[in-house]
């Protein structure tokens, strides 16, 4: 789904009556860390809604020669796994309209974010109940650190 796309996805929402999970993030380049956290944020719920910066949203944050990936590939990719059952493309830099629409059940977060950027999620989160979860990640997988070693050792990006 892409932003002009959100009442549809409410609209799809309205009548679901298990457990929405949601989590957020640009999954650039897709790694162990990301398949982590997408595998245990299905855990806890019937769907699975994967939040991402649009290619706007990721340039705006991370720098110009990011993202590597545009944003329907990185779509795509995600819901290639067993684990996401909804993608949706944000433009902002964080997703706080899409969880005020969506109202999570539970939205978890992984163990790569700046606390003082996820403290309006947190609080949002609050006003319908939901829960904020963090999940501590396994090794030190991240995007950011794997350009760092293709630039290390030369690889072709």
């Amino acid at each position: 789904y892409r932003p002009d796309e959100l009442s549809e996805l409410k609209k799809r929402l309205k009548n679901f009556k298990g457990i929405i999970v949601t989590t957020n993030g640009c999954f650039d380049i897709l790694h162990p860390g990301h398949i982590f956290l997408l595998k245990e944020a299905k855990k806890l719920g019937d769907l699975l809604i994967v939040l991402i910066n649009s290619d706007i949203s990721v340039r705006n944050f991370k720098g110009e020669s990011r993202p590597i990936h545009n944003e329907i590939f990185r779509a795509y990719l995600l819901l290639k796994t067993k684990f996401v059952d909804i993608v949706y493309i944000f433009n902002e830099d964080k997703p706080l309209y899409a969880l005020e629409v969506i109202k999570p059940h539970i939205h978890l977060k992984g163990g790569s974010f700046i606390e003082s950027r996820i403290k309006e999620e947190k609080n949002l989160l609050q006003k319908w109940g939901g829960k904020f979860l963090n999940l501590n990640m396994k090794g030190n997988y991240s995007t950011t650190n794997l350009l760092k070693i293709f630039e290390i050792n030369n690889f072709p990006i």
